[in-house]
């Protein structure tokens, strides 16, 4: 019954197994369980009912049920559970897991097994739970210890009852091994099977049947590539019988039970199991043997044995072991009695019909049921289609017979072979025994000289009974004829399906258990009470009551549902299980489903229809159907309203009896219902409280016909249904015919006497008329006096002129109607209400002329009604003498509706206004639209009024008034207009099949006509149209698959209209989840919901089962995302939850295809559910409710929260002071902490303390603002005002921010349109760019192809670019020419890299006074205070600052530790100086003298880092820019080129250049010819320095000749060539400017040839192309725009500086190329190398941490600025800026204005102020906005990974300093260095004496007296000596 997960040794089984490897984490608990104990109440479904659940917060595996003691034992990852049996709550529990363990390791339990493979955490999977009652025991196996078994005590789960392997003394030593360890499966999806067996003869203790998935070496589990050993399968068998006597020898404990034979174990052999592998299903015992039977153990199997083996080759097995009969019996072996059969399971449609795998078996007495599943090909496939097939065990059993038969006594090798594929199958095969007559017993079980497995080759076949996809267990009970079957799902469902005797299926229903969670193929009945099942699901286990009878009402409901457990409980009249009914065991008490609705009790009553005026002695019941005899039980007849007779039943009597009723008494008669003349009764038979049958009679009354049918009082007597009779001489309707006198009296309805109607024609209001009335069958009646009513309260005289007419005399009627309609009758005189008959009512008309009839067509049309009416100033009635009517005049025309139709025509148009013809026919033919005719329609004209006129054909579009002529012409003042609809577009053009989604037809003229059709699919309308001129929009209807449709738009019902609209159905959105899964009562939790295909949701609504209040609409976040608020609800309990999208009600497609699903479940069934919960509970902590407070102090609350199990965040809770926010700090599960910080209030007052949590308010107290002192009042007025003032400055920058951020988003929206259409152009061009790079990549020598500066250089040109006093551009590198050998290397130009050249007389005191005043220098004291004296001389400069630092620097160049301490103690005086004013405004510029020492100590400590990591990609980043810029035109003079990063730098005109390959000779540079690629938009310079970068790209720039000193020669053919210049005698002048020559000037064609050589004398005739003046020269554009352009308005100048397309597609272009470069090095930059992480920073980045932490900074932010300030903003944006630092190149004004845009990207990715962008934010920062975020995450990873280095030690900083000294040593001369700052020292010589004598240190060492000495040593030789150098 125990097993594992289910899955085979071959393909896990994924819906069923939990498939989570030892070690891994589980998924999170469901919620905590006492909580769900309470919540998870019972559901219901059709015939079902949950009566418990037990959550689970690890997957469930096992379960065992001990019905003697009312327990359920359930296993689960790492726990076990002990539950009581009636409602599954917890008794006792064991953590039996994660352990440390490892499957190449023995168990820990075997001492002399070591292990050296490392032991991880892993979870315990349960593989056997197993009840042993005889013992006490509880067997639980897991998955740990390769599968190790602990007995646990029955009646306390969590204490284990027998320690294996015994602990210490006392108890024996045992000798252990691994075989009596090695138990179970070791691994999780591996299958294990156990079940307790009897002891055998001379045994105390009981066996252990195990079953275990071999999962070794080379298995699915532990592969060959691995594992690398095989401990598991050592010694562990597939099958085995183990002992489990825990009371004797415990060395024997799970050993095999004969050891040491080998005949209990069944082992298949080492290289045959991968052939052979083995998942088991379940072992179980076959119930119910008759007494004295061979009882027999099973094992259901599934087989992955190879076709053509000689064992099975069927998949689904059914092995059968013997046990012991009776107690102590003689067990037989494991190998003598085991053999196995093939199950098959098939339908008739072929192999595609077979369901080859097991999933689960249930036994009954004679039937094993089997679920039965097909594979499917991919393991993400939808549930499997499965079968239940049932097998008989007769038919196993005629089996097993025949087979040994066919082994041992006439052998057939077709019909069974031996297993030869495990250990104990070797040896002879089947063959005959001779002379041996084998018995019964042995045939069955084998014998000892017949001891082989054998396997029967042809499996047992049956067919299925049922089919359904997903089912995964199976428990079968017999009830009442019918089989009950309960099937469990793969969805969570539980199916309960009735079989007939036939087999066939008369009922099904289906309860959710829980959804998608795979219910356990084990299920067992109670063993106390078989009306409840007990289940399990991944996380749950449920006690489930096997129907839910009380749902059907009636017994026709109850019987008519075929459910084989209820039936109606006749006395008790209500629907239950046979064992809840009284007597249900004896006749005719309890009527099961089997019998049918006909035995369901009836009655009938005698007699059914009762006279109210007739006496009646009693009434007669015939009651039939399945009573009970009701003689001798106390029996009334029961009327309602209490009122009951007495009933007696004469004698015994059962299928027909008779029972006699007491009539209630008259005055207990219920009342008459006012319009009938009888009234139904309901009688039912009453038993001991219960009205067991139910019958109708009828109590009639004849004389109430008169009162209810007063004008057809005689016929509607005669034809009644009851025995009445008609009385002339009374005029009234009676019961007993003998009361009326003897008289004639109709007989029939025909013979009453009765009025005739005849037309008459209409009669004019006031006027006097007689009136004839004929009747019919008057004869006897003639002569009664009558009068003529009609409805009015004056009556008027009838005389009767035959015996068949009357006549009403002068009859006068007056009416204020139009016409009014009087119904004549003729009224007995004197006596109201009796009148003769009038079956068909006689009617006379009256109308009056002068109502109703404004106009004359109105008026003189009343003529067709019979009204004679003229008009004459109005509507008159028209005299005797008055001459016909004439004609009316013209019609007049209002109004006409609608105002356009389609040319098409069909419209119907409605037109209004007066006098439109007095009849239809006046204006048939008289409706014109132009030349069009309208052709009015009968049944909407209406007289003079109104004209519904169809329209007719257009042959084109016109617009015309609308004519009416009737007799005269009338014309409509609007004009009607034909014209053309025409549709364009449809949005969105897709949805889900589902429909309900609302579409947008775009076109044009949309609203014309009547009638409007949308089609979907040529047949099914759009709904819910709502048009305009432009647009259609409707609601798609569904679809039956995902496709493409077409969508027709229709007017008038016409042809479509032309425009191929299509709309594409998709697959509907998917729901997979929701959470949280639970909510406060109130509702308003944000429900997080999970799924696909959410972008085509336009709404989305969620409302809740039963318990739900309003539905809440959702909010789509994305294509994945939806948010809803919880719905209210009315109650706490947990309801399935339905989502409403597009306003259809989601249906989970998977759940709808299922075929088990009943149509009710289908649709009420629901996935989800929400657990409804109590609203949570707050108080204040001491739960007092008021709180004082005074106001300006600071205010926290405490508040105590209960106990609940919501599991809500911090952000759901929302507390309030007033309207005050308190902000939350602390939220744990018992305690809120909040505090408010701003204001509460300007006087005494109270203010509610109020918590929210969705839509629940709890006001938990109230806060009392104390205190009237002056001083707080005045603080509370001025903190309101500064409030005021703060939200109207807030409100004024939110305003101003949303308006910024509008603009941002909208030119961010630009900027990604435009660069979505250019995309392909940046493609070309980055590919372009890449060859050339890849090119240039290969030909670059990583040593020396990257033209490095020195270290000397990189120094000097990166501490003295501009701002040295002394050191000016005279110092920078000058160009060198080469001569024909090459060229000559630069020389040291640079003072500080020189000789220091002074006089020799000069020397000795200059070296003194330099060597005392170095050594000064080198004091730590004195360095301070002279650096301190300088900075404060107001005149003492930024320059002068910038100098002095760098002089210092070269100076202590050799010191950089003693620098570095310098360093260090000028920034915390800097720290304490910014941190007094703003700290965060520290470091940002380079403004004292320690910001630059910082810059130099950066360049120096990052030099290493810049050569070997940054240097390459920064170096092809610039290659790239070159290259791109040299891709298109760029102007000569003006620099400004076609492709380029700045905007200021654009060519904003289209300049098409063609590029020309030219093949060049040069002698220089190491190469004699290339091929050159330049434009013919380039100029000669242009064309001469693209040369010289191809020949010279290995050699320094510094090292090239300058274009101006090479000549350029075409030669254009073998005897003619030209000398190429810019300008010439053949330059162009256009607008009074020389256009400078280019390629296409001179028509040089492609391919040409060229020679460049050194000029012999400079052609200084043009100087530089740039410095040209651009008012006589020019090259590509004349500046004429940009030089008015100072002329035009500033709005003018504004709007052009707003990009054009065509320039940012430009700017974008080039971006896009050179993006992959650019990332390159920001991610050099910001990455640490493993091998050489940079130290300098980290040092510098903790010592600024250390300094804030010292002076209280916490802020982030301000340590991320300070950080930024001196790394990135001070050393990397300075070599970003100025790469001619780092290389010898040509940083042209160009390559600069790129990298300035990239310097500022990196400026912003470094900074945390959000980009505030709008429509003045410069191109430099709009361009790379995007970008921008990305590069900040790299950022703050790069300062988090510096921050998680190993902190260094001054040690080893000081040694990697010295070490960076050492590396540099001698580079600079420190004399010139020291020389200059002594300048310094001279100029301010009083300064720094006084900063000398002032400081106590400097005084006490005297340092004064030094600085004197270098003075008097160097005033007379300084300046004398430098003047002579």
């Amino acid at each position: 019954m125990a097993r594992s997960a289910r899955a085979t040794a071959a393909i896990p089984l994924q819906p069923r197994s939990c498939s989570r490897g030892p070690g891994l984490s589980l998924p999170p608990p469901p919620p905590p369980l006492l909580l769900l104990l309470l919540l998870l109440g019972p559901a219901r479904a059709g015939a079902l009912e949950i009566q418990r659940r037990f959550p689970s917060p690890t997957p469930t595996n096992n379960f065992a049920l001990d019905g003697a003691a009312g327990t359920v034992y359930l296993a689960a990852v790492n726990r076990l559970y002990q539950l009581s049996g009636a409602n599954l709550s917890l008794e006792a529990e064991a953590a039996v897991g994660p352990v440390p363990d490892s499957p190449l390791c023995h168990a820990p339990q075997l001492p002399q097994a070591s292990c050296e493979h490392p032991r991880r955490l892993t979870d315990n999977y349960n593989k056997i739970l197993q009840l042993d009652p005889g013992q006490g025991l509880v067997v639980v196996c897991g998955s740990i210890y390769q599968g190790f078994c602990q007995l646990r005590r029955r009646g306390n789960i969590s204490a284990v009852a027998v320690r294996f392997p015994p602990a210490a003394p006392p108890a024996e030593p045992v000798t252990v091994f691994p075989s009596m360890l090695n138990v179970a499966a070791n691994h999780p999806n591996a299958s294990t099977v156990g079940l307790v067996l009897p002891p055998a003869a001379g045994a105390r203790g009981s066996r252990l049947l195990v079953g275990a998935t071999y999962t070794g070496y080379g298995s699915a589990f532990f592969p060959r590539n691995r594992s690398l050993e095989d401990h598991r399968f050592e010694n562990t068998p597939e099958i085995a019988i183990r002992s489990l006597d825990a009371r004797g020898d415990l060395a024997k404990l799970f050993t095999f039970d004969l050891n040491p034979s080998d005949d209990n174990i069944l082992k298949i052999k080492q290289g045959a199991k991968e052939q052979h592998k083995l998942g088991f299903v379940r072992a179980f015992l076959h119930p119910e043997p008759p007494r004295g039977a061979q009882p027999y153990a099973y094992l259901a199997l599934n087989s992955e044995a190879r076709a053509g083996d000689k064992d099975s080759q069927a998949r689904s097995l059914l092995a059968r072991i013997c046990l012991p009969r009776g107690a102590g019996g003689d067990a037989k072996k494991l190998t003598e009695s085991y053999i196995q059969l093939g199950l098959q399971c098939a339908g008739g449609a072929g192999r595609g019909d077979l369901y080859s795998r097991l999933v689960s078996v249930f036994p009954t007495r004679d039937l094993l049921f089997a679920v039965f599943e097909r594979p499917q090909g991919s393991p993400a496939a939808r549930a499997a289609p499965a079968a239940l097939c049932a097998f008989r065990f007769a038919d196993v059993q005629g089996a097993i017979r025949a087979a040994r038969t066919a082994c041992f006594v006439e052998p057939a090798p077709d019909v069974v072979a031996v297993l030869d594929s495990v250990v104990q199958g070797t040896g002879p095969a089947c063959e005959s025994k001779r002379n041996i007559q084998l018995q019964m017993e042995q045939l069955d079980c084998g014998a000892a000289h017949l001891q082989h497995p054998l396997s029967i080759l042809q499996p047992l076949r049956a067919s299925p009974v049922f089919r359904a996809p997903g089912l995964t267990a199976v428990a079968v009970a017999n009830a009442n004829n019918y089989t009950a079957v309960f099937l469990g799902t793969s969805t969570g469902r539980l199916l309960k399906i009735s079989l007939n005797e036939s087999m066939q299926v008369v009922s099904r229903r289906v309860l959710t258990v829980a959804y998608g969670e795979p219910v356990h193929h084990v299920m067992e009945f109670d063993p106390t009470d078989p009306g409840y099942l007990y289940l399990m699901t991944s996380y749950q286990m449920a006690r489930v009551k096997v129907a839910a009878c009380e749902v059907h009402p009636t017994c026709g409901d109850c019987v008519g549902a075929a459910d084989a457990y209820c039936g109606w409980c006749a006395l008790e009249t209500r629907c239950t299980l046979q064992q809840d009914c009284a007597n249900s065991s004896q006749p005719h008490f309890w009527t099961s489903a089997s019998e049918g609705p006909g035995r369901c009790p009836a009655m009938a009553v005698l007699p059914a229809e009762i006279d109210v005026h007739q006496d009646y002695p009693g009434m007669i019941l015939q009651i039939s159907g399945s009573l009970p005899s009701l003689s001798g039980m106390e029996m009334t007849c029961d009327y309602g309203n209490d009122v009951r007779t007495v009933a007696r039943v004469p004698g015994p009597a059962y299928d027909h009896q008779i029972t006699y009723c007491n009539l209630l008494p008259r005055d207990q008669f219920p009342p008459f219902p006012v319009d009938q003349d009888h009234v139904t009764v309901e009688m039912s038979v009453r038993v001991k409280g219960h009205n067991i049958v139910s019958a109708n009679f009828t109590i009639y009354n004849c004389s109430r016909i008169g009162q209810v049918y007063p004008h057809t009082a005689c016929t509607s007597c005669l034809s009644a249904q009851w025995p009445c009779f008609w009385c002339t001489q009374q005029h009234a309707c009676i019961s007993n015919q003998s009361r009326c006198e003897a008289s004639p009296n109709p007989m029939k309805p025909q013979d009453c006497p009765q009025i005739l109607p005849s037309p008459l024609a209409p009669v004019p209001t006031g006027g006097s008329q007689d009136i004839l009335v004929p009747l019919t069958s008057a004869t006897l009646f003639h002569g009664t006096s009558l009068e003529c009513s009609f409805g009015l309260e004056e009556s008027f005289e009838a005389v009767w002129v035959n015996e068949s007419l009357v006549r009403c005399n002068q009859v006068v009627l007056h009416t204020a109607q139009k016409s009014q309609v009087f119904q004549l009758s003729l009224q007995l005189k004197g006596q109201r209400d009796r009148f003769l008959d009038s079956p068909d009512p006689m009617t006379v008309v009256v109308y009056n002329c002068a109502m109703g009839s404004p106009d004359c067509s109105q008026c003189l049309g009343r003529e067709d009604l019979g009204h004679l009416c003229a008009w004459i100033d109005g509507c008159r009635l028209r005299g005797p003498l008055q001459p016909p009517p004439g004609t009316c005049p013209a019609p007049e025309i209002r109004a006409i509706e609608p105002l356009s139709g389609p040319l098409d025509g069909g419209t119907l148009l409605t037109i209004r206004g007066r006098n439109l013809g007095r009849r239809l026919s006046d204006v048939a033919q008289g409706v014109w639209i132009g030349s069009v005719a309208c052709e009015p329609l009968a049944n909407r004209y209406t007289v003079s009024e109104e004209i519904v006129c169809a329209t007719g054909p257009a042959p084109g579009a016109f617009s015309d008034v609308v004519t009416v002529n009737a007799s005269k012409e009338g014309k409509s003042r609007d004009r009607f207009s034909y014209v053309m609809p025409v549709v364009h577009s449809l949005e969105p053009p897709m949805g889900p099949k589902a429909g309900g989604t609302r579409i947008t037809i775009h076109g044009s003229d949309l609203h014309v006509g009547s009638e409007l059709q949308v089609l979907v699919n040529d047949t099914d309308p759009c709904t819910e149209l709502v048009r305009t001129a432009m647009s259609i929009t409707c609601t798609v209807p569904g679809g039956t698959s995902p496709s493409l449709v077409p969508v027709c738009v229709r007017f008038e019902r016409q042809n479509c209209v032309h425009g191929n609209l299509t709309f594409q159905y998709m697959q509907n959105p998917v729901i997979t989840a929701i959470s949280p899964g639970r909510s406060p009562v109130s509702g308003g939790r944000t429900i997080t919901v999970a799924g696909e295909r959410f972008h085509m949701v336009q709404n989305v609504s969620m409302a809740v089962h039963h318990i739900g209040r309003e539905p809440t609409l959702c909010k789509v976040l994305n294509s994945t995302l939806i948010t809803c608020p919880s719905p209210g609800a009315l109650s706490n309990a947990s309801a399935p939850v339905d989502f409403f999208i597009n306003g259809r009600a989601y249906a989970d497609e998977a759940v709808v295809a299922e075929e088990l699903l009943d149509p009710l479940e289908a649709q009420r069934g629901s996935r989800f559910r929400l657990d409804y919960l109590p609203n949570p509970q707050f108080s204040t902590a001491k739960r007092e409710k008021w709180i004082k407070h005074h106001p300006g102090e600071p205010l926290t609350l405490v508040i105590h929260k209960e106990q609940d199990s919501l599991g809500l965040e911090s952000h759901e809770y929302h507390i309030k002071i007033g309207q005050v926010a308190c902000d939350i700090q602390i939220v744990s599960d018992r305690v809120i902490h909040c505090s408010v910080n701003e204001s509460l209030g300007r006087a005494e007052g109270q203010l509610p303390i109020t918590i929210q949590v969705g839509n629940f308010n709890q006001t938990i107290a109230t806060l009392q603002l104390g205190g009237s002192e002056p001083a707080i009042v005045v603080s509370i007025v001025i903190c309101s005002v500064l409030l005021l003032l703060s939200v109207v400055a807030l409100f004024v920058f939110c305003t101003k921010s949303r308006r910024a951020e509008r603009y941002w988003q909208k030119t961010l929206l630009q900027m990604e349109e435009m660069e979505s259409q250019i995309r392909e152009e940046i493609r070309k061009g980055f590919a372009e760019l890449q060859t050339d790079m890849t090119d240039l990549t290969k030909e670059l020598n990583r040593s020396q192809g990257i033209p490095f500066l020195e270290y000397k250089h990189f120094v000097t040109r990166t501490f003295f670019p501009k701002c040295s006093s002394l050191y000016e551009e005279r110092y920078v590198l000058p160009s060198q020419t080469l001569n024909s050998q090459g060229g000559s290397p630069p020389q040291e130009t640079h003072p500080l890299l020189g000789e220091w050249n002074i006089p020799e007389h000069c020397r000795p005191n200059m070296e003194e006074g330099i060597s005392l005043f170095s050594s000064l220098l080198n004091n730590k004291h004195f360095l301070i205070v002279f650096v301190h004296a300088l900075e404060q001389q107001k005149d003492f400069a930024v320059r002068d600052r910038c100098s002095l630092a760098s002089l210092l620097t070269i100076a202590l160049h050799g010191k950089l530790e003693y620098y570095t301490s310098i360093m260090k103690e000028l920034l915390v005086d800097l720290i304490d100086a910014s941190a007094a004013k703003n700290p965060k405004l520290m470091l940002r510029r380079t403004e004292s003298v320690v910001e630059k020492m910082l810059t130099n100590w950066m360049s120096i400590c990052m030099y290493g880092c810049l050569r070997e990591t940054v240097g390459e990609p920064f170096f092809l980043l610039l290659c790239a820019i070159k290259q791109q810029i040299n891709k298109g035109s760029i102007d000569a003079i003006t620099g400004k080129a076609r492709y380029t990063l700045n905007e200021e730098w654009l060519l904003r005109e289209n300049i098409e250049a063609k590029p020309r390959n030219l093949n060049v000779s040069f002698q220089g540079c190491g190469m004699d010819s290339l091929s050159v690629r330049a434009m013919d938009t380039d100029t000669l310079t242009q064309v001469k320095e693209k040369i010289l970068e191809a020949f010279c790209k290995n050699v320094p720039y510094s090292q090239w000749p300058r274009a101006e000193d090479v000549d350029l020669e075409w030669f254009a053919s073998s005897t003619q060539s030209f000398v190429l210049r810019d300008l010439d005698d053949t330059s162009v002048v256009e607008d009074g400017r020389k256009k400078l020559n280019t390629l296409a000037h001179y028509k040089i064609p492609e391919g040409a040839s060229l020679a460049m050589s050194l000029s012999d004398k400079k052609d200084n005739t043009l100087g530089r192309v740039k410095d040209l003046d651009t008012e006589k020269y020019f090259h590509l554009v004349l500046p004429t725009d940009e030089l008015a352009e100072p002329k035009k308005s500033h709005r003018q100048s504004h709007r052009k500086k707003v990009l054009p397309e065509i320039y940012l597609t430009r700017l974008l272009s080039t971006k896009g190329t050179l993006q992959k470069f650019l990332d390159d090095l920001f991610k050099a930059i910001l990455s640490i190398r493993e091998d050489k992480p940079p130290l300098a920073v980290k040092y510098f980045f903790d010592f600024l941490e250390e300094q804030a932490e010292k002076r209280g900074i916490s802020d982030s932010d301000t340590l991320h600025i300070w950080k930024t300030n001196s790394l990135p903003l001070r050393f990397w944006v300075n070599i970003l800026k100025n790469p001619q630092f780092v290389f010898d190149i040509e940083k042209t004004d160009h390559i600069d204005a790129c990298l300035s845009v990239i310097a500022q990207a990196f400026i912003d990715a470094c900074s945390i102020s959000d980009l505030q962008l709008g429509k003045d934010s410069p191109t430099n920062k709009l361009l790379y906005a995007k970008e921008i975020p990305e590069y900040r995450k790299i950022v703050q990873r790069y300062y988090k990974q510096i921050q998680d280095m190993t902190p260094l030690s001054e040690q080893e900083m000081n040694a990697h300093l010295a070490e960076e000294s050492r590396k540099y040593q001698n580079e600079f001369n420190t004399n010139v260095a020291m020389t200059e700052i002594y300048k310094y020292a001279k100029r301010y010589r009083p300064q720094i004496m006084a900063a000398l004598e002032a400081n106590p240190t400097a005084r006490r060492t005297q340092l004064q007296h030094k600085f004197e000495q270098v003075v008097a040593l160097m005033e007379n030789n300084i300046y004398e000596c430098y003047s002579e150098a």
